[in-house]
């Protein structure tokens, strides 16, 4: 299947405040399969093993979705997490809430906007990479070509390679929607000489515009 785009936290992140003296810890994190979650989620289990709650979501792609209220009454913590991973459209990616009880309940209402305010906090912090399927492309020229197409092929690409050798040969990564394009301007601009091909497909991360 073609590959899609999709958002993920750009890294790790931590955020920490305190609601009526109980204290909520938000973590996020990126990842890339489900063991790797359930890895991170002990991690964090063992950091706090004295919390109240280790409360959690993960959303992968591929369908698999995963949450836990961990104690709390049920529908206050792991959906409410889960809710801003789907709202925001995040893939790849998994959120804890450690809770410390301070002895004053906060009643449904005030846990739902806790945890939320939590998950919402870390992933924002940890900032959110936009995934874009491309094309990579190889193609090559020769060097008389090299000072006039270099400009242009590093203005509408992203260049994973360019080799030196009897020719030069250029590893590029362009979105889908702009191949068909890039192929037609680097055809023209060698006069025909060149005929770039179509290699596989891989994602580049962009980061979100601040």
């Amino acid at each position: 299947m073609p590959l899609k785009p999709y958002k993920t936290p750009k890294t790790r992140a931590e955020t920490e405040f305190v609601i009526n003296k109980s204290r909520f810890i938000g973590r996020c994190f990126p990842v890339n399969s489900e063991s790797e979650a359930l890895s991170l989620l002990e991690e964090v289990r063992k950091l706090h093993d004295d919390a109240t709650h280790n409360c959690w979501a993960y959303n992968l792609r591929g369908g698999i979705t995963r949450f836990s209220d961990d104690g709390e009454p049920g529908g206050t913590a792991g959906m409410p997490i889960m809710d801003t991973l789907i709202r925001s459209d995040t893939q790849d990616a998994l959120i804890v809430v450690t809770r410390y009880f301070g002895g004053i309940l906060l009643g449904s209402g005030g846990l739902v906007r806790a945890y939320s305010k939590a998950a919402s906090e870390s992933l924002a912090l940890a900032g959110i990479l936009h995934m874009m399927p491309c094309n990579e492309i190889e193609f090559i020229v020769d060097y008389t070509r090299y000072g006039g197409l270099e400009g242009f092929v590093r203005s509408n690409s992203t260049i994973k390679g360019v080799e030196f050798l009897e020719n030069i040969r250029f590893n590029c990564l362009v979105p889908f929607d702009k191949t068909a394009q890039f192929i037609a301007d680097i055809i023209e601009r060698t006069d025909g000489r060149s005929t770039p091909a179509i290699i596989g497909e891989e994602y580049l991360p962009l980061a979100a515009a601040q």
